[in-house]
């Protein structure tokens, strides 16, 4: 079995333990509360709510044909992965509903959709951190990224604001409200939970006196850098860039580095979502 095949029972466990987090949220918090949902999930609400059809049905049934879409785009892996999420989904949210699990929230609608937020959050960042999918919007953002050159965001935001705007055949504004402050939660906790919990900076540093300042990041701050050979636009000079990775509180003391060697440098901080590598585990510098 080639590599593009191999698979990892960790996976399979890992998938399965998000989607049954997620699915918990669903049903006892968006299902409950008559929340609504973007992507697949919320038209499975809708079909609920107008048609009393088992989200756990129609769940299964609107991404077939999604599936076939997506074994060109996933890769057999990929699409393995996601089927299994989408199974375990429904499965989980059958499940759920067959079980007496009653959360007195005092009818408090706004922590309804804080839970909702966060329980989807969580799972779903579970369910992509170990390279899964719940299909639905996701195949659909993949598609139209690779055949027609739309952005993925841009098409995930189309598609939850059509499906959240036919949610409003069966909710109201003041519910609606709050299904947006539950996406949000969602977006937050999810790229946290995917990215492992910790924050890091790169910082590209464009100075004349490179060497001085890459050998006081490795001195006093213990950090080793990479010089990136690049070449003025206007000057046409060749010059050497600094990337360093760091964490937010290194990201001052660097710029205190800076205004003490070359305040004139030039710095640009990006957000790096995941480092893999010998040497960037920032486990202890988050503790201290």
């Amino acid at each position: 079995m080639n590599k593009e095949v191999k698979f990892h029972p960790l996976n399979f466990l890992m998938i399965a333990l998000g989607t049954a987090i997620y699915a918990f949220g669903f049903v006892n918090f968006n299902m409950v509360n008559h929340l609504a949902e973007g992507g697949v999930s919320g038209i499975t609400l809708i079909f609920h709510a107008l048609f009393k059809i088992n989200p756990a049905y129609t769940q299964i049934v609107l991404n077939i044909p999604l599936f076939i879409l997506g074994v060109k785009i996933f890769g057999k892996r990929g699409m393995i992965y996601t089927i299994h999420g989408t199974i375990c989904l429904s499965v989980f949210i059958w499940l759920f509903q067959r079980m007496s699990c009653s959360i007195d929230l005092a009818h408090d609608t706004l922590i309804a959709a804080l839970l909702a937020g966060i329980f989807a959050g969580i799972g779903g960042g579970i369910v992509f951190r170990f390279g899964g999918t719940t299909g639905g919007g996701d195949i659909i953002g993949r598609y139209f990224e690779q055949k027609k050159g739309f952005a993925l965001g841009q098409t995930l935001f189309v598609f939850d604001i059509v499906v959240l705007t036919l949610s409003l055949s069966y909710i109201d504004i003041q519910h609606m409200m709050y299904t947006v402050i539950a996406s949000f939660v969602f977006s937050q906790v999810v790229a946290v939970v995917q990215n492992g919990g910790y924050t890091v900076r790169g910082m590209l540093i464009i100075s004349r006196k490179h060497t001085a300042i890459s050998q006081k990041i490795t001195d006093e701050i213990g950090r080793g850098a990479t010089y990136l050979k690049a070449e003025g636009v206007y000057s046409g000079q060749d010059t050497k860039v600094i990337y360093v990775v760091l964490s937010p509180i290194q990201v001052q003391a660097v710029k205190g580095i800076l205004a003490e060697i070359d305040p004139d440098a030039f710095v640009s901080i990006i957000n790096v979502h995941e480092v893999i590598g010998s040497g960037f585990t920032y486990t202890e510098d988050l503790k201290s």
